[in-house]
């Protein structure tokens, strides 16, 4: 009996239960995805710079539990507030608390382990593609891969399952200790929206000097360390919560005294709606807007990491393509790159030395890179003039040398007694193109065929660092765990904060029904209801999410320590994420519509 009448509750609140069910559904599978990628034996198995990527996907599932666990705790909050007047109901008419409470707790739990089964098999589809994306990203092979992982799918079951028998026994208990005229008139109890102008406005300026405080916290946050974490943490929080219980409240008060504004069309209304519910939204808004900004800020740090991969591969050598060895590569391969730059230098070596000629690199100086201070990098030139009794200069032609060589006396000499050395005559080949990128697979081919015809090259999957190609694939390898972490750690924040707003936004309709119908009633057009509608949502949409990228423009000042310029190609993860909200923001404009006014047939 217990089973059928929470079955029946859950359908009376089919739309409400099917907005949380959709963020628990998208947290499970990420979830499990983070899991199943960080017990990949495969990348446990490969080279030390490709199994990093487990602690990455690791670090992300931590960061997700902790949002998951704030996330269904606050939706169940909501869920429960809509569903208090039915409990009420079932207790005016005998039902006792301990039933109630029985009855609370099937629904939570049933609820829960649905969209974690749910959340697992879609988990299943995105592990495949994830794992898809990023071998075919690091072109690393991963043999006899399986999205279906036990023990990813247990650590996901156990760990909702302990989140969801939390929940339930919380609500059952808050619901079964309050008093049956508390139920009946919770949703009816009116708000005191009325306040002094002299709190709005301290409550203003106070909101300002926190979030100011915290981005001046945030960008100095490499000297304070830990105390700007948590200081710029609390002001940025405090600050927001202030901004959406005075400054809105504010301008909504203003505008409701122009009458240009106030009385066109239903504006006045629109604004009145807004201004009383906007103290009971305080709270959500809030939480929205830090949301919009782990998600957002999510998702530019990840593809700011995918922006800083050819940036440090760039940086490690000013050479596309190093040839040692040269004379037993076909320079047709090399011709069809077509190099803006192409050397040739000469040298003979023998057990202990190595000799080069100088008047080659008089002619054609060897290029290498010089680190600022400010982590720049210039680009300096060294004649063989200038090496020939600077130890320093010389590391201009070791960072290109074999290993094997740089171990070795080197000197610089003169065409005379380059060729009185009775040593045969090697080549090293140094290359540059137009675009590194758009002829990486070409250069890769080269460097690989470098690497076998030069055996003391490491390796090992990962090899020297005066290969740009060998740079650029260990750099691929360490950041693309980060790309994956931040897009799935975007994408998993957008659906909670647009699902609690969802939630919170069609948790008021229901009141609101007798509003419009009594507009609708005394002639007002539906196209002009709809229109209220869409401003009204449009304004509790609008407000954290515009607060929210304000939180990301400052907050990626902490990341300048680990991305040169976090702000690069800034567009691309927010049209992503204004896309997708703007998705969500139709679909609630969508739905409250259809519970708040009548369609006409």
């Amino acid at each position: 009996m217990l089973v059928k009448l929470s079955l029946t509750g859950v359908k009376s609140r089919l739309r409400d239960y099917l907005v949380l069910f959709s963020g628990l559904v998208m947290a499970a599978a990420i979830f499990y995805m983070f899991q199943s990628m960080a017990s990949n034996e495969a990348f446990l198995k490969s080279n030390s710079l490709v199994s990093s990527i487990v602690f990455i996907f690791y670090f992300g599932t931590v960061l997700l539990s902790i949002i998951t666990l704030v996330y269904i705790f606050y939706a169940n909050s909501f869920l429960m507030a809509m569903r208090q007047k039915d409990y009420g109901m079932f207790m005016m008419l005998g039902a006792k608390s301990k039933k109630i409470a029985q009855m609370i707790f099937i629904e939570t739990f049933l609820i829960g382990i649905l969209a974690t089964i749910c959340g697992s098999i879609v988990g299943l589809g995105l592990t495949s593609v994830v794992n898809h994306l990023l071998t075919t990203k690091l072109n690393i092979q991963i043999q006899h891969f399986s999205p279906l992982n036990g023990k990813a799918f247990l650590v996901t079951v156990v760990f909702f399952t302990i989140l969801f028998l939390i929940a339930a026994v919380s609500n059952a208990t808050v619901i079964a200790k309050k008093p049956i005229l508390t139920l009946l008139r919770e949703n009816q109890t009116p708000l005191q929206v009325k306040r002094r102008k002299s709190g709005l406005f301290f409550e203003a300026v106070l909101g300002v000097i926190l979030l100011i405080a915290g981005y001046v916290m945030m960008d100095q946050l490499m000297v304070l360390q830990l105390l700007g974490i948590a200081g710029a943490l609390v002001t940025i929080v405090l600050g927001t919560y202030f901004i959406f219980h005075s400054v809105i409240v504010f301008i909504l008060s203003m505008l409701k005294k122009v009458d240009n504004i106030a009385f066109k069309k239903l504006n006045n209304f629109t604004l009145s709606q807004l201004s009383f519910r906007m103290q009971e939204y305080t709270r959500i808004l809030s939480m929205v807007a830090m949301l919009v900004a782990l998600a957002l800020g999510a998702l530019t740090v990840g593809l700011g990491f995918r922006n800083e991969i050819p940036k440090m591969a760039n940086a490690v050598t000013p050479y596309d393509l190093v040839l040692n060895n040269a004379q037993k590569v076909d320079q047709q391969k090399v011709s069809a790159l077509n190099p803006t730059t192409d050397v040739n230098y000469q040298f003979k070596e023998d057990a202990e030395n190595i000799y080069y000629l100088t008047e080659e690199f008089n002619q054609t100086p060897i290029s290498t890179h010089e680190f600022k201070q400010d982590r720049s990098v210039k680009v300096k030139k060294y004649t063989g003039s200038e090496m020939q009794n600077n130890i320093t200069a010389q590391d201009a032609i070791r960072s290109v040398e074999l290993p094997d060589q740089q171990s070795k006396e080197m000197h610089l000499v003169s065409q005379a007694e380059f060729d009185a050395i009775d040593q045969s005559i090697d080549e090293l080949q140094l290359v540059q193109v137009n675009d590194f990128l758009k002829q990486l697979k070409p250069i890769q081919a080269l460097a690989h065929e470098n690497e076998k015809n030069n055996p003391s090259i490491d390796e090992d999957g990962i090899g020297s660092f005066s290969q740009k190609v060998s740079a650029y694939n260990s750099y691929n390898i360490m950041f693309s765990g980060f790309e994956f972490m931040g897009f799935f750690l975007g994408l998993a924040f957008l659906t909670m904060l647009a699902s609690c707003l969802m939630f919170k936004i069609l948790s008021g309709a229901y009141s609101d029904v007798q509003r419009y119908r009594m507009l609708n009633k005394i002639g007002a057009r539906q196209s002009l209801l709809k229109q209220s509608i869409r401003r009204e949502i449009g304004v509790l949409f609008l407000g954290p999410g515009f607060l929210g990228m304000v939180h990301v423009l400052f907050g990626l000042k902490m990341f300048t320590a680990f991305l040169s310029d976090p702000y690069q190609a800034l567009w691309i993860p927010f049209g992503i994420f204004f896309l997708l909200y703007l998705i969500y923001y139709v679909i609630t404009v969508w739905m409250y519509t259809h519970l708040v006014i009548e369609q006409q047939e």
